[in-house]
């Protein structure tokens, strides 16, 4: 019986050693995201496993705004990082040297202002002597900039926009006043509902299908380690097939990190407002990089394109089609990816 135990405990020993040793096998990444639904992928990657399947080790961490979650990324203590379009193309003109090689969200951004002040922002031209809010660096910032300067604006003459550093800060200034409208992003624009402001005009509105955070590296940290970069793909495009056909799981595990009315989530991450994808979409992406300069946002003679990382994605796309050859998603995807993005149009208003 003696000898029986101490079989039974040298084979349990040894299949702990075997699990310790798997999970220091595992490679760590560490990963900055905002406070808002839109990150939905990261949330859903690390909660179900995915990562770990994929044998990645993925901390995440939260900052308030792009430009903090970007400096952390340029100074070496995040190794990826999901902050907007506009911030790192931004940073980029400015001679960061980073890559962009995947997508996370887009639209998800709104105008809010007091609902007697509403009417007014309706319209773009209506913006003249107005004060309005923004998050510092934030791509709804730059996709009404964009639009105004098509219209006619000129935003450093014909208003004032007064940059904060978080949603929270911006809508507080709505509710006092101190702005007349601001320009927030989801689930901030949800929430200033429920206190009685309005949504004016969503992102989407402005501009149709429009970007915003995409995965950001340091180019050096994407050649070093493309493939763990390529493992990071393949789990958040295994987040996204969940995201599509488990809305109720998926709200719950957005729920441990946007800790907000469920239902509120539910309308956030379904409503027709934010679009989710890993794709980079890179000509939309440079399109965006146009827009920016046009509105005189940067100035930059530096083309985006070497900037833009695709070949992970499609790694990505590959590798999952060779492992589940009969799901139809990755079929699909790839072929949304070779097709390449439609057109992006500024809306006349």
């Amino acid at each position: 019986m003696k000898r029986i135990f101490t079989i039974i405990l040298s084979l349990a020993l040894l299949a702990l050693g075997a699990v310790t040793a798997g999970a220091a096998e595992l490679h760590k990444l560490k990963v900055g995201h905002l406070p808002t639904s839109g990150h939905l992928l990261y949330f859903v990657a690390k909660e179900k496993g995915f990562f770990q399947q994929e044998g990645l080790d993925v901390e995440l961490f939260r900052f308030t705004n792009s430009g903090e979650g970007l400096t952390a990324i340029k100074s070496g203590k995040l190794d990826i990082g999901s902050f907007g379009t506009s911030a790192p193309l931004s940073f980029i003109a400015n001679g960061a040297d980073f890559t962009i090689f995947g997508g996370q969200m887009g639209e998800g951004h709104a105008l809010i202002a007091k609902p007697e002040n509403a009417a007014r922002f309706k319209d773009l031209k209506n913006y003249r002597g107005a004060t309005i809010g923004a998050i510092r660096l934030a791509t709804g910032d730059v996709v009404f900039r964009a639009a105004l300067h098509q219209a006619g604006l000129d935003w450093r003459k014909d208003l004032t926009i007064k940059e904060f550093d978080s949603p929270a800060a911006v809508q507080e200034a709505v509710k006092k006043g101190a702005v007349d409208a601001g320009l927030t992003w989801i689930p901030y624009y949800t929430m200033a509902e429920k206190q009685g402001l309005a949504v004016v005009k969503y992102s989407g509105d402005v501009i149709k299908s429009h970007t915003c955070c995409r995965q950001v590296a340091l180019t050096s940290t994407v050649k070093a380690r493309q493939a763990d970069f390529e493992k990071f793909m393949v789990a958040l495009l295994k987040a996204y097939r969940f995201y599509q056909g488990n809305h109720k799981e998926t709200v719950d595990i957005v729920a441990k990190y946007v800790q907000i009315d469920k239902a509120d989530l539910n309308k956030d991450i379904y409503g027709g407002h934010l679009l989710v994808s890993p794709d980079p979409h890179k000509p939309s992406v440079v399109q965006f990089w146009d827009f920016m300069k046009k509105a005189d946002y940067i100035k930059s003679k530096e083309a985006i394109e070497p900037h833009i990382n695709t070949t992970l994605y499609a790694q990505a796309l590959t590798d999952l089609s060779r492992r589940e050859p009969k799901e139809k998603l990755w079929a699909s995807l790839d072929r949304d990816f070779r097709d390449g993005d439609p057109t992006l149009h500024i809306k006349k208003h």
